[in-house]
């Protein structure tokens, strides 16, 4: 679709000199007979661009527009199909088919730009020849010559530059494209490329920002308004001045009603409607901010920026806006809240998937959006600590050598790592001897999950992470079953998504479907789901991860209603704290950290501070979700020791 949109977009000058300058560049009008001046302009135009047309060699060949995709704005909406915003450069269009766009705006731009469209064969040569008996009995501009079909070649092959060999070049052209297309592919793709003021390119985004209604439905003054707009749209914008348009209106009705083309009830009756204004809608911006950016940056990814921009992409998203809305609301308070607890200057990051499609529901990359769109969510690197160490169990789980009931010794250790000893240590500093997996995880006892991690190998827990599509360098080191690596809260919760879906996983999303303007399907996103991981390793850690809420470290995440699988996350010098936790229907991370990478608070927790916002969001989403076990290890099958 993009190889095809070759020609750009040019904004349209004030065109009422054309047939003045036309005649300029033949010789200056030093006197004669009109009917001489009229009759020169005919001969040049009738019988001189066709002769000529044999020296335009050089000239774009109108064939392409065959298959010419003009420059469209993508658009972009939620699950529901509620717009959320449109993306494009310079042109913000939307193209419409003919049928689609009101009779009323059809006849008044054919009566105010080319009443004779329907008759000639591109050009018209008496209108040149009345716009330059006009032009020079006012002694200066006040009337253009060019026929619609010109006016369409001019604003897609030529430059705006006002010179003799363009008008003949415009006429040579509007000849050929006559030639290649019907009158009414013609007047669509002109009313859908022509500049109509406030970077609204064709008649339904104009439309839509002058009247706020579709093409399809303007009636006869609101027509008359717009069609008034062409020749000089900023000028005679109603947003500019009221007055202004309301006078090209009048002219434009004055013309109609000249034609026979209303009678005159019709033009009384159009002059008194009432003109409800829209608003100038080009480049506003997005309420859902954090959406609408990580679905464009997919996007360009995907299908380039320039596709992106002038492509006409039709966007559905997996993010449900009220559900969104609410997502942002709640890290607001609790940022607030955080504030009044004395962590100053934090900022947040939630992520929500549904682990049955990995469709992300809720993606928000920090508190707000309008004083930073830096999105955490998908963009930072932050270290996940004890969040990290399910991956480790899942490890040791998958191996067949351990179960969640596995004896673990929790005791002084020490390593050798490259030159030097790591002398690991407890986040309380002691040590509480043997104890289960179960028990380990659910403490957060790091001790233990570092022998694990030790027992199976540490470039198995890595294969792990990279299966789980957790991509940030890791080197297999002592202290990498504590989380010292970067990871994004979206790749925490894919991840553990996957863990909830008992090892299935589709590629996370945020993109449910695109299609193009005319509703090709150009990516569908319907979960394809690979079994990636052990299920009976999956269930297992989700089983051991229900005991971190029901009586570790995570049990102010606890739900009233429902079991709950997670846990709790701290970095040793507090500067990232997180809570990753899931339901079988939504699994979502949180994390709370400072983007300068200080440190929060002295005894920051992630089961203290963000476990309750976890928690509050999760009571909100959840709200009517039908109550949901987890599917116990023993439906499943233990992997044997390897």
């Amino acid at each position: 679709m993009s190889s095809s949109r070759t020609f750009e977009d040019k904004q349209p000058q004030n065109r009422a000199s054309s047939g003045f300058d036309f005649l300029k560049g033949v010789g200056q009008v030093t006197g004669g007979t009109l009917l001489s001046i009229t009759l020169l302009a005919s001969s040049i135009v009738a019988g001189g661009l066709v002769g000529l047309a044999i020296s335009f060699r050089n000239l774009p060949d109108v064939r392409q527009l065959r298959n010419f995709f003009p420059s469209e704005t993508t658009y972009i909406y939620d699950i529901k199909g509620k717009l959320l915003a449109g993306v494009h450069g310079e042109a913000n269009r939307e193209v419409v088919p003919l049928d689609k766009i009101s009779p009323n705006l059809k006849r008044a731009v054919l009566a105010s730009e080319d009443s004779h469209f329907y008759d000639h064969h591109g050009i018209n040569p008496t209108g040149v020849g009345r716009a330059v008996v006009v032009n020079w009995a006012a002694g200066g501009v006040r009337e253009g010559g060019s026929t619609i079909t010109m006016q369409l070649v001019k604003n897609l092959f030529l430059s705006q530059k006002r010179a003799f060999t363009r008008k003949l070049a415009e006429g040579v052209l509007a000849i050929r494209l006559e030639q290649i297309l019907s009158k009414d592919q013609i007047l669509e793709m002109y009313l859908n490329q022509v500049y109509w003021g406030h970077n609204n390119y064709g008649v339904q985004t104009a439309a839509r920002s002058y009247f706020n209604k579709s093409a399809e439905y303007l009636n006869l003054g609101e027509s008359a308004m717009m069609a008034g707009l062409i020749q000089a749209p900023e000028e005679f914008s109603p947003f500019v001045s009221m007055k202004l348009a309301k006078q090209k209106q009048k002219e434009v009705l004055g013309r109609m009603l000249e034609l026979n083309w209303i009678n005159q009830q019709e033009y009384d009756d159009a002059l008194k409607q009432e003109i409800k204004l829209g608003k100038i809608k080009s480049f506003q911006g997005s309420a859902l901010p954090y959406v609408t950016n990580t679905v464009s940056q997919e996007l360009a990814k995907k299908f380039g920026r320039d596709t992106l921009l002038k492509g006409g992409m039709r966007v559905q998203t997996t993010v449900d806006a009220n559900f969104q809305i609410m997502a942002e609301e709640t890290v607001r308070k609790w940022h607030k809240t955080l504030e009044g607890n004395g962590l100053s200057k934090n900022q947040m990051a939630l992520v929500a998937i549904d682990p049955r499609t990995h469709f992300i529901k809720a993606l928000v990359g920090g508190v707000d959006s309008k004083t930073s769109e830096f999105n955490r969510a998908t963009q930072a690197q932050r270290q996940p600590g004890s969040s990290f160490k399910p991956f480790v169990y899942y490890t040791a789980f998958a191996s067949g050598k351990f179960g969640p009931d596995s004896t673990v010794v929790d005791a002084p250790v020490s390593y050798r790592d490259g030159n030097g000893w790591y002398y690991p240590k407890n986040y309380d500093g002691g040590f509480s001897g043997a104890m289960t997996i179960r028990t380990a995880i659910s403490q957060s006892r790091n001790i233990p999950v570092i022998k694990v991690g030790k027992a199976v190998g540490m470039n198995r827990v890595i294969e792990t992470c990279r299966t789980l599509g957790i991509m940030s360098p890791m080197a297999p080191v002592s202290s990498l079953p504590l989380g010292a690596i970067g990871v994004t809260p979206l790749e925490m919760a894919s991840a553990y998504a996957t863990f909830a879906n008992y090892g299935w996983q589709s590629p996370p999303t945020i993109i449910a479907r695109v299609t193009d303007s005319s509703g090709n399907v150009l990516l569908d996103n319907t979960p394809k789901p690979q079994l990636i991981l052990d299920p009976w390793a999956s269930a297992a850690i989700l089983d051991v991860m229900q005991s971190v809420v029901n009586s570790g470290t995570g049990k102010n995440a606890a739900l009233s209603d429902r079991p709950a699988a997670g846990k709790t996350g701290t970095t040793s010098s507090e500067k990232d704290i997180w809570f990753v936790g899931t339901v079988p229907q939504l699994t979502t991370a949180v994390w709370v950290g400072r983007d300068n990478n200080t440190q929060l608070a002295h005894g920051a927790t992630g089961g203290v501070m963000v476990a309750p916002i976890w928690r509050d969001f999760m009571q909100k989403a959840l709200k009517g979700v039908p109550v949901e076990k987890f599917k116990p290890p023993s439906q499943f099958t233990r992997p044997k020791s390897n």
